[in-house]
């Protein structure tokens, strides 16, 4: 139960200090733009409120009370707060300040977002950005036990209590290392069986992109499987010759166009995904959120 009881309204601390300020009931209704009459039934509604006096008065003269005495600088502080809660929403204020932790994959969060914070201080002044690297399952985790106020991933979000703002579509490739291919060609989905596929996990999150698509043959069969954990790990191996892999077209696009890796089974093009910036559903700094998202947006994959 809240002893505090209710609090007083910011029109009666209004003439409270008005008739503190100038001790005339008179005055201090003019002041405030009542009666005298109407002045003198705010004060007396605040005593009964506080259950304390505020003010000795009599036909000569008006004296605040130890009681009123305390209460002036607590009253002149309300009201300054109030009139700051106007001037905050109405945006005098300047911008909001707050540190913000946004969850990233490794790589995307070196290659996209560091070189992104300076954009994102432009745009909002006042919001500290600091970073948490994770995967996908634990940054939605993370985003949901609130560890991080927000994440950008690709994964497929099927938490209820979780949401997502889209921010870049993510393209894939099947691709492999020319190096490899001269010794162990893979020209056909039956070819598979000559090769190790490398993905994130056994769930072969990735490679379900190919799997998936229009035109792709669910039966086929690789000769073994290699989990890294990390796209970027993925990646190395590739390029190492130690299998094929299913990778975002942003992260290997350099790989592509010196042609560390090339294309595989190009009639087949991937599902494509989704980035997103992810957070809980009720986390009241939505619009907030929002207005990152637009900025992320504005900034091409790389």
């Amino acid at each position: 139960m809240d002893r505090r009881g209710p609090l007083p309204d910011l029109d009666s601390l209004r003439c409270f200090v008005e008739a503190a300020r100038l001790l005339n009931f008179r005055a201090a209704s003019k002041a405030v733009g009542l009666t005298p009459a109407a002045l003198g039934q705010r004060i007396k509604q605040l005593e009964e409120q506080l259950e304390v006096r505020l003010f000795h008065r009599t036909t000569r003269k008006v004296e605040l009370t130890e009681a009123g005495l305390s209460l002036v600088p607590a009253a002149h502080a309300a009201l300054d707060a109030a009139f700051d809660c106007v001037r905050a929403a109405r945006g005098e204020l300047g911008p909001v300040s707050m540190d913000l932790k946004i969850g990233t994959r490794h790589e995307l969060g070196l290659s996209w977002i560091v070189p992104m914070l300076p954009k994102l201080a432009e745009a909002h002044p006042g919001i500290t950005v600091h970073l948490y690297f994770g995967s996908g399952p634990d940054l939605e985790l993370r985003t949901r036990t609130q560890e991080i106020d927000c994440a950008v991933s690709s994964r497929r979000i099927t938490d209820p209590k979780v949401d997502g703002i889209r921010l870049h579509k993510e393209d894939y490739v099947l691709v492999a290392s020319p190096e490899l291919l001269k010794r162990v060609p893979f020209d056909t989905v039956a070819d598979a069986c000559n090769h190790v596929v490398i993905d994130t996990s056994i769930e072969l999150a990735l490679f379900r992109y190919w799997r998936d698509a229009p035109g792709a043959d669910d039966t086929i069969s690789f000769k073994a499987e290699r989990y890294m954990g990390t796209i970027d790990a993925i990646r190395s191996a590739v390029v190492a010759q130690l299998g094929v892999a299913v990778l975002p077209a942003y992260l290997i696009r350099p790989d592509l166009k010196a042609g560390r890796l090339v294309p595989l089974l190009p009639t087949v093009e991937p599902v494509p995904d989704w980035f997103r910036l992810i957070h809980r559903k009720d986390d009241p700094r939505v619009s907030l959120l929002r207005a990152i998202a637009s900025t992320m947006m504005g900034e091409p994959l790389k």
